[in-house]
């Protein structure tokens, strides 16, 4: 039973960082909405133009944000490490984790020269990161840990009876 469980938490978890990174993107693509639109404005003659430059130029934005998204949610990877061990469930442990790490990883990136630019304001990519996190819960963080919590009463013990007041 425990190896069933194991082998589905090698394939959950992963599942649930690639959930989580897209959603960290989609929440920097919608606010950043507007600065999309500008840059699309700013290279686009004509209205034939604008739709070309959105075929080839939003998917080639999106990878980029999505390469720092990844690498901003890299130390989240130890958040769920010691999730998976201590079989951590909690929503705010998973959301807590995301948030930190997309801290953790935008200070990292300012700090090696290289500020992407939808990343600049800090607010926007720690929102991304509590958003990941929430979602890598929804998907793999509920359940998490391939055997019950080391600190939780065993199934079926009884509660210890109450004192008479």
């Amino acid at each position: 039973m425990s190896l069933g469980r194991l082998l589905m938490r090698l394939l959950i978890v992963p599942l649930g960082a690639a959930v989580a990174v897209c959603v960290a993107v989609l929440v920097v693509i919608a606010a950043h909405w507007n600065r999309f639109m500008d840059l699309a404005a700013a290279y686009a003659g004509s209205g034939d133009d604008l739709a070309l430059l959105l075929f080839v130029a939003g998917p080639w934005i999106a990878f980029v944000i999505s390469v720092s998204a990844v690498a901003m949610m890299l130390p989240a990877a130890f958040g769920v490490l010691i999730a998976e061990v201590f079989a951590i469930r909690t929503w705010i442990f998973h959301a807590a984790n995301g948030a930190l790490s997309a801290w953790v990883g935008l200070t990292t990136m300012v700090q090696m020269n290289k500020p992407y630019d939808f990343y600049s304001e800090p607010l926007i990519a720690v929102g991304a990161g509590i958003a990941a996190g929430f979602a890598y819960w929804l998907v793999a963080g509920w359940s998490a840990g391939f055997w019950k919590p080391v600190f939780s009463p065993p199934p079926g013990a009884a509660p210890p009876p109450a004192t008479p007041a």
